[in-house]
C-alpha cells in the first residue's frame, strides 16, 4: 500500500468535516464526488445551494454533504462576520467590512467555519493564491501556541525504499518562508517533526541541512543552521535532530557513517529541513523531476486548526489527497 492509500484509509476510519469553499471551480465538484464515493471525509461546500446541487448533478452525493449558502443562511453569516470583526477590529476592520469580506471571499467564510467548529479543516487554493489562503488562515484561525509562523512541508515518495520510511521523506520549508532566521528555522524543524509523527505514526529523525557537515565549512549561512539546531534542541529536547548535515550525510548510511560517525540521525533522516526557500524549492523539484519522486503538498503547518493550500494547477486527485491529509491533521 502506498502512502496516499494509507492516508485515505486512515481518514476513512475517523471521518472529519472538511470545507471546500471554492465552488466556482468544477474540479471541486469532481473531487467532492470522489471523496464521498471513497468515504474519506464529510464535505462542506460554500455558495449558492441551488447552483451547487445543480453542479453536483447527483442527488445521493448532495444528500451526503453540507452546504452553507452565505446569502440565505443570514444568521450564520452574521455570526461569522461578528467573529471576523472581533478578531480584526484592532486592525481597523469594521463589522460591515467583515461581512463584505466573507460574502465576497468564500475562503474566509470557510476558514471561519473551521474557527467556529462547524468544520474540522479547510482545503483551498484551486482559485486562491497561496498568499490569500495564508492570510485567511492567520486572520481567522491564527497560529498555534508554541509556533511563531506558518510553514510548509512536502511529502516526497521516492522510488528508493531505503530512504526515509519506505521511501517517504518530508521536505521543509519548500513553499512559504523565503529566508527564515535561526529561530524560525528551528520552529520549522520542530513543527515538521510533529507533522511527521502525526501523519506517519513513527518517530521523526530530523536533519538540519547545509553545505557543511559538523563544521567542515565556515560561513554565516552555516552558523544560522547550527544556531537553529541549538534552539530546536532547547525547545524540544525529546526530538531526535542533528546538524548541520550535508544532504548525502543525512540520507546515505555509508556517507553518514563516514562524515558524522557519532550522529544518531546521519544516514537515516526522514525529515529534511532546508536552510531557506531557494534551497528547499529547488531541492524538492530536483527530487521530483530528476529523481522521479512524487511530491505531495505543500501541506501547511503551524496553524491553530488545519487549513491547507492547493496549487491553482491542481488536479482532482490532488484535492482528494490533500483533503485526506487535512483530515489527519485534526487533533
Amino acid at each position: 500500500m502506498n502512502v496516499i492509500e494509507l492516508f485515505c484509509n486512515q481518514a476513512k476510519a475517523n471521518k472529519r468535516k472538511i470545507v471546500l469553499p471554492e465552488t466556482e471551480d468544477p474540479r471541486i465538484f469532481a473531487a467532492t464526488l470522489e471523496i464521498v464515493k471513497q468515504d474519506i471525509a464529510h464535505i462542506i461546500l460554500v455558495g449558492s445551494r441551488g447552483k451547487i446541487i445543480s453542479q453536483l448533478n447527483n442527488e445521493q452525493v448532495a444528500s451526503a454533504i453540507t452546504i452553507y449558502d452565505p446569502m440565505v443562511d443570514q444568521q450564520l453569516t452574521d455570526e461569522l462576520s461578528a467573529l471576523l470583526y472581533a478578531r480584526r477590529k484592532e486592525k481597523g476592520m469594521t463589522f460591515a467590512q467583515a461581512k463584505e469580506t466573507i460574502l465576497s471571499k468564500y475562503h474566509y467564510y470557510g476558514a471561519l467555519l473551521v474557527e467556529k467548529g462547524l468544520a474540522d479543516g479547510m482545503v483551498c487554493g484551486a482559485d486562491c493564491t497561496t498568499g490569500e489562503t495564508i492570510r485567511a488562515l492567520i486572520h481567522c484561525v491564527g497560529i498555534k501556541p508554541g509556533s511563531s509562523l506558518v510553514s510548509s512541508f512536502f511529502i516526497m515518495k521516492t522510488q528508493n525504499q531505503d530512504l526515509g520510511q519506505d521511501g517517504v521523506l518530508f521536505f521543509a520549508d519548500c513553499a512559504v518562508n523565503p529566508n527564515p532566521d535561526a529561530t524560525q528555522l528551528a520552529n520549522i524543524a520542530t513543527d515538521t517533526a510533529v507533522s511527521y509523527r502525526q501523519l506517519m505514526n513513527s518517530e521523526p529523525l530530523v536533519a538540519m541541512l547545509s553545505f557543511s557537515t559538523y563544521g567542515s565549512a565556515k560561513s554565516p549561512l552555516v552558523d544560522k543552521v547550527t544556531q537553529a539546531l541549538k534552539i530546536a534542541r532547547e525547545n524540544a529536547p525529546e526530538l531526535k535532530i542533528d546538524g548541520e548535515l550535508q544532504l548525502d550525510a543525512a540520507i546515505v548510511p555509508k556517507i553518514g557513517q563516514k562524515k558524522a560517525p557519532n550522529s544518531a540521525i546521519a544516514g537515516k533522516a526522514n525529515c529534511l529541513i532546508f536552510p531557506d526557500l531557494q534551497a528547499g524549492n529547488i531541492g524538492y523539484k530536483l527530487a521530483e523531476r530528476i529523481g522521479n519522486a512524487t511530491a505531495i503538498g505543500p501541506i501547511l503547518q503551524g496553524c491553530n486548526k488545519p487549513i491547507n493550500d492547493l496549487s491553482r494547477g491542481c488536479s482532482v486527485e490532488d484535492i482528494v489527497y490533500v483533503t485526506a491529509i487535512t483530515a489527519l491533521q485534526v487533533v
